[in-house]
């Protein structure tokens, strides 16, 4: 079926032209600015033919940067292998510093906790959701409680004979 729609689009004069492809094997297109042979003038189309066609299986990030910047023509050139391999070395060194700063982050943390210099945070569990009507409220139990100068007695309920 595409051998015929692409002889059809050759034939009646929507040509285009294979611009490049990425290394996840998503193919890039250009469409010219160009009148059909009904005079009907086509402007200029940048499109892209995924590795993947399923839509349920595109994920962000399956297009580089690069590429989808030159779909949504926010740059006039195609990226160059050159660039697309010189920005994915940049965005290497990025991550490694990053992951470097983070554990150099965590080691002063930890020295600060061992030394006293900051007080180590509190982990307070809630029951349920501040968005429900019991959050924060203690449930009655069974059993009295007593806490110093306080006495609570426990709820008790009856059986029901049913």
């Amino acid at each position: 079926m595409s051998r015929i729609a692409g002889l059809l689009r050759r034939s009646f004069g929507i040509v285009r032209e294979h611009v490049g492809t990425d290394h996840l094997g998503n193919k890039y297109y250009s469409i010219p600015e160009q009148k059909t042979w009904t005079g009907r003038q086509i402007r200029a189309k940048r499109m892209v033919e995924a590795a993947n066609p399923a839509e349920y299986e595109y994920m962000e990030g399956s297009i580089p940067i690069e590429w989808e910047a030159w779909i949504r023509g926010r740059r006039k050139e195609p990226p160059s292998i050159e660039e697309l391999m010189m920005h994915e070395s940049q965005r290497n060194e990025v991550k490694l510093k990053a992951m470097e700063l983070e554990e150099k982050d965590l080691a002063l943390q930890a020295k600060d906790y061992e030394e006293g210099l900051v007080a180590t945070p509190a982990r307070t569990v809630a029951k349920g959701h501040a968005s429900t009507a019991i959050f924060g409220k203690e449930e009655l139990s069974e059993e009295p409680t007593s806490t110093a100068n306080k006495f609570q007695p426990g709820s008790w309920l009856p059986t029901s004979k049913k």
